[in-house]
């Protein structure tokens, strides 16, 4: 499959219908307080929801594109090794928010063709609110969405999950917590909101200015990098080696367009020329 505007909008409706599909059971079983099951360990939430809901999605991406290679963040990869499509899935992106009963969870299916990526959805199931990014475009619910919003830190709203559990455990912590401090002085407000895709796409919509997270995987962003993008922000992968698609990048940092990222505390929070940005 070429990639061409069609094939994407192509692609991105299929997206959609799955999304949509996967959705409506979530947005039933929201605050329902599920069983949470666990993988790598207690930070990293699972449940019958987040297994149900890719399969699917799964069922949806095999009967419209028949062969395709689908990698979900709870079945890994499957289908045609051959095959010209491959999508990435994260069936709940918020799985902590999810279980718990706080709105801020999401969708995330992205369809990479011969190696591009050209179509990805975002969707809330609670506002019910669908970010679809094509090589045509970025929509929210069928309207054209621009990336705009604040020029600088001081009046900047910035998302980030920074520091984990991990980040503290993997590095010195003294200066790990040091790092978050100055991201807590530098910008007018800073949030935690346990999604990157839909923070992603909120960046994408210009409903939140930067966002950053230094570990990621490819599921959670593929989607939303494109949204990011094609909306006219910024999507810098960090840490990746040079080659590597930009969503396998264990990293990024995102803002909306006209943000100063060179004069923004960012700048030395994420290492951006130590941490191999903007390949």
């Amino acid at each position: 499959m070429s990639a061409d505007v069609p094939a994407s909008r192509e692609l991105a409706g299929i997206a959609e219908l799955a999304a949509r599909t996967a959705g409506g059971p979530l947005r039933t079983a929201f605050r329902s307080r599920p069983e949470v099951d666990v993988k790598r360990d207690f930070h990293d939430p699972v449940t019958e929801h987040d297994r149900a809901a890719e399969e699917t999605i799964r069922a949806v991406l095999a009967e419209h594109t028949p062969g395709s290679v689908v990698v979900g963040e709870e079945g890994g990869a499957r289908g045609g090794a051959d095959s010209h499509v491959r999508w990435y899935v994260d069936p709940i992106d918020g799985t902590a928010n999810f279980a718990v009963g706080l709105p801020f969870f999401c969708v995330s299916i992205a369809a990479v063709a011969d190696g591009e990526l050209v179509a990805g959805v975002v969707y809330d199931p609670v506002r019910d609110d669908m970010f679809t990014a094509s090589l045509d475009g970025a929509t929210c619910n069928g309207e054209p969405i621009r990336s705009r919003g604040a020029a600088s830190d001081a009046t900047a709203v910035a998302a980030s999950s920074y520091p984990s559990a991990a980040d503290l455990r993997g590095g010195d912590r003294d200066e790990t917590l040091a790092r978050f401090g100055r991201m807590v002085d530098a910008f007018a407000t800073l949030r935690r909101p346990g999604s990157a895709a839909l923070t992603l796409a909120h960046v994408a919509a210009g409903w939140t200015d930067v966002a950053f997270d230094p570990s990621i995987n490819a599921w959670d962003v593929a989607a939303a990098l494109l949204l990011v993008r094609q909306a006219g922000g910024t999507y810098l992968p960090l840490g990746g080696r040079d080659g590597d698609p930009d969503w396998d990048a264990p990293g990024y940092l995102a803002c909306v367009a006209g943000f100063d990222l060179a004069g923004s505390v960012m700048t030395e929070v994420a290492g951006l020329t130590a941490m191999g940005a903007g390949r």
